[in-house]
């Protein structure tokens, strides 16, 4: 099993305690190289006191003057090596022939291991590492002197390496009991820090945590609301790139880590943390701009860790106010069309019961030839039922305000392609027309004219808007379709040419606006046909 497929539990367990016993296994080896260093010292040392000592006893130096002195000296070795524990003590002359030896067979030989020199030639005392002929062994050499001083001789006294490695070993079981304990306290540790790590994290897999992160991101980015969330000391810990454009805040600037009043001096999050209670839908100033914001505390359990902060454009939830309006203008052009044919109804029902049957008739020939021109000129030109149908609703709307309205006698419009988005299409086409008889509502009835122009020429599909009014002033052209721009009255004003580029945009199309023959604003908008296939 991988490293990343592993269980994050399993795997901090594992790393803790692979860590713990190699620290432990090295913290027992270097102690036990320490101790058995400190033996050996200890050893050596002991060997050299016992050699000296040796070496100083009259009784030794007077053993050198009798004709044979192994059978005074084998005795007194002898006594010092079971006193002692020494594995031997060895006494001999200046030549290096043993007179002392715990194997009596090897009296009389020769000293093996040469090292002797320092102290038969040099007279010495020192310690030696060497293999003799009991094996290796540390031995502390020592010469003997007789009472004017020469060197008569020499004192070895060993202590083997395989006894000194029995203490070590004795030694190392307490040291490797101790690190047993260790290492199991350590598994036990690395396994509550294991569990611990885990409910801190929900007991999600560090994958899991990196999947969340990303999807949280990529939904926090895509929603068009500002977020911005703090902790509970009030300090930003997230703010999404649409709060950025809220605030006016360049990306560059860091906001994460900082204050939430030094950002937002007028904020109300901290009462927010406070209090514990959320604020729905609450007027707030941003920068000069009109936002409606929510505020809402995150717990944790009991406890309020934190809060998080959504606002919105005022201008944005008015334009989609603008938008549900255009679709009530719709309604109220209908309801204008059956309130005026319930007043025909009425004027005819009154001219039969007066007998005029002539006027009556006249009445009903008028209003159905205009009617029919109307949606003859309409299917003709426009082939696409929705299209038409909405063609017809602005003429019955424009009839009802009193303005002429004149579909352009060029207009041709076939099909629209079957991929095209016609919902865009009609809302640019419903918007710009409004636009225009809003821009001459205001004129009296003779000057009030729109004129629509509607072609498709294969390749892409015009639509042109020309009123009779003052038209623009070119200074706003190029802010137009940007941002809330408006020649009318009143505040709701300006989210119409907005939404139109939008959409137009949407489309892959382009917008133009000149001043047009009937004096007023003229629109032009041009749509590739392949609509927003061509992305």
């Amino acid at each position: 099993m991988s490293d990343h497929h592993m269980p994050l539990q399993r795997r901090i367990f594992l790393y803790g305690a692979l860590f713990i016993s190699a620290i432990m296994v090295l913290a027992g080896l270097s102690f036990y190289m320490t101790i058995s260093g400190a033996i050996e010292k200890q050893v050596g040392e002991r060997a050299l006191d016992i050699a000296e000592t040796t070496a100083e006893r009259q009784d030794v130096r007077e053993a050198f003057k009798l004709p044979d002195p192994s059978i005074a000296l084998q005795p007194i070795a002898e006594k010092i090596r079971i006193q002692t524990g020494a594995e031997y003590v060895v006494i001999g002359n200046k030549e290096g022939i043993r007179y002392s030896h715990p194997l009596e067979d090897r009296i009389g030989q020769k000293m093996v291991g040469d090292d002797n020199e320092q102290a038969l030639l040099h007279g010495k005392a020192y310690i030696s590492e060497a293999t003799g002929s009991l094996g290796p062994a540390l031995r502390g050499k020592a010469p003997i002197f007789d009472d004017a001083g020469n060197i008569i001789g020499i004192i070895s006294v060993g202590f083997l390496k395989t006894s000194m490695t029995s203490t070590f070993l004795e030694y190392a079981d307490s040291i490797v009991g101790i690190v047993i304990i260790a290492i199991a306290f350590g598994l036990i540790g690395s396994m509550v820090l294991a569990r611990s790590i885990k409910k801190t994290m929900f007991g999600l897999e560090p994958a899991e945590i990196a999947s969340m992160y990303t999807e949280r991101s990529a939904l926090i980015e895509s929603v068009r609301e500002g977020i911005i969330m703090v902790n509970k000391n009030g300090e930003i810990t997230m703010a999404n790139i649409a709060a950025y454009e809220v605030l006016s805040v360049p990306k560059e600037k860091q906001l994460i880590g900082q204050s939430i009043e030094d950002v937002l001096p007028n904020t109300q999050l901290p009462q927010v943390l406070h209090t514990g209670e959320s604020q729905l839908d609450r007027p707030m100033t941003i920068q000069g701009k009109k936002t409606i914001v929510n505020r809402i505390p995150i717990r944790y359990g009991d406890e309020i860790i934190g809060a998080v902060s959504s606002f919105r454009l005022q201008s944005d939830i008015e334009g989609m106010r603008n938008e549900l309006s255009q679709v009530r203008q719709y309604a109220d052009a209908l309801r204008a069309q059956t309130h005026e044919h319930n007043n025909l109804l009425y004027t005819i029902s009154g001219l039969i019961q007066l007998n005029s049957l002539e006027e009556a008739m006249e009445l009903i020939h008028d209003e159905t030839e205009e009617q029919q021109s109307l949606v003859h000129f309409v299917t003709k030109r426009v082939h696409d039922p929705l299209l038409g149908g909405i063609l017809i609703g602005l003429f019955n709307r424009a009839r009802e305000l009193k303005v002429k309205f004149m579909l352009d006698g060029e207009s041709f419009l076939e099909q629209l392609p079957p991929h095209f988005e016609k919902s865009l299409f009609i809302s640019i086409l419903g918007n710009v027309v409004t636009n225009a008889f809003e821009a001459v509502e205001h004129l009296t009835e003779e000057q009030r004219g729109v004129r629509l122009l509607l072609s498709n020429n294969g390749n892409e599909i015009l639509i042109e808007v020309e009123d009779s009014g003052e038209g623009l002033d070119p200074g706003i052209f190029t802010h137009l379709f940007k941002q809330r721009v408006s020649t009318k009255e009143g505040e709701d004003r300006g989210y119409g040419l907005v939404k139109v580029f939008e959409n137009v945009q949407e489309l892959n199309g382009q917008i133009a606006m000149e001043t047009g023959d009937l004096g007023g604003a003229l629109f032009i908008i041009s749509i590739t046909i392949g609509g927003n296939d061509n992305d």
